[in-house]
């Protein structure tokens, strides 16, 4: 998955025409649970060629299924969010017919940033913390578990009014909360694919409690910040402690070198416009393998980013 603006840098201009600063360009490479070596590598290569087509450095961000970073998941909001499916390359979204349209069951979760992914059609994969959208095609079904955040209920509004934008208005919404009076209705609906509705009391089966588990992605461990450097004659990597602690400084970091920059919830490889070949070669993949080394988890987001190219979330960690 690519973001990119154009293949020149492109300016902001004023009211009477006059050019202002530069704006940037983010590329984004998205992995898929099920992604092979090959594909992840490709996907690499093809990002680093954009890098070059690019006159303006762009930042590159590693992004992987379930764990997307805030950035990549604010360009879905307009269309009720990021919705991963099973495998396959055609959509559910389109060309609806009742006769070969095949039913499915989306979940949305999260407080801040709300991810949508497919879970099969079972009383086993509701949770009273979460809000799930059966699709039936020209019915779309909206069950908002009883602890569901504000949030992820104003999500799935969104994501239903995509889906009946995308069938031409067609498909009937319905909306309901756990302890609905006519909260059967929807249950009934459910029953006509899980196979083990037979044994649900009067009709509606137990769920799950909400697990709580909303935030624990986004959850920041104690920020560090580590210097990739060769100086010495060989690559070092090094940890950079700040005079106080959690307080880091825009002037830790040296044009001459690379700096991991481990925020919590994602990392940032710094790459100083001083930096060695050897020094840029290796910045990404050193990130990634401190993720590993560290018992860190390997799928949270990996971001480039290039001295003088900043981001903002990166530079919101530094002051001075």
């Amino acid at each position: 998955m690519t973001r990119t603006s154009a293949s020149t840098p492109t300016k902001k201009k004023d009211d009477k025409g006059k050019e202002l600063e530069a704006l940037g360009w983010d590329i984004h490479f998205w992995l898929g649970e099920t992604t092979s070596q090959d594909e992840a590598g490709t996907a690499a290569y093809k990002t680093v060629e954009l890098d070059d087509f690019l006159i303006q450095a762009p930042v590159q961000h590693r992004e992987v299924c379930g764990f997307e970073s805030s950035l990549f998941l604010s360009y879905f909001e307009k269309t009720g969010g990021v919705c991963l499916l099973e495998g396959g390359i055609e959509s559910g979204f389109n060309h609806v017919k009742p006769e070969t349209f095949t039913p499915r069951l989306l979940h949305l979760k999260g407080r801040t940033n709300i991810r949508v992914s497919q879970v099969p059609i079972e009383a086993k994969s509701f949770n009273e913390g979460d809000v799930f959208v059966l699709d039936a095609g020209l019915n779309l079904y909206q069950f908002q578990g009883k602890s569901a955040g504000k949030n992820e209920k104003g999500r799935a509004g969104q994501l239903c009014r995509a889906i009946d934008d995308e069938r031409k208005g067609k498909p009937q919404v319905h909306v309901f909360s756990q302890n609905d009076r006519n909260i059967k209705e929807f249950w009934d609906e459910v029953a006509k694919y899980d196979s083990s509705s037979s044994g649900w009391t009067n009709g509606i089966p137990t769920i799950s409690p909400d697990d709580g588990k909303d935030e624990e992605w986004e959850k920041s461990n104690e920020q560090k910040l580590f210097q990739l450097s060769d100086a010495s004659g060989s690559l070092t990597f090094t940890e950079v402690k700040p005079e106080v602690k959690g307080k880091y400084k825009r002037a830790m970091l040296k044009s001459e070198d690379v700096f991991i920059f481990d925020a919590g919830n994602e990392v940032f490889a710094w790459i100083g416009k001083g930096a060695s070949a050897a020094e840029k070669r290796e910045a990404m993949q050193r990130a990634q393998d401190y993720l590993k080394q560290s018992g860190r988890n390997t799928c949270l987001p990996v971001t480039k980013i290039l001295e003088g190219a900043d981001n903002l979330t990166f530079k919101s960690f530094f002051t001075g």
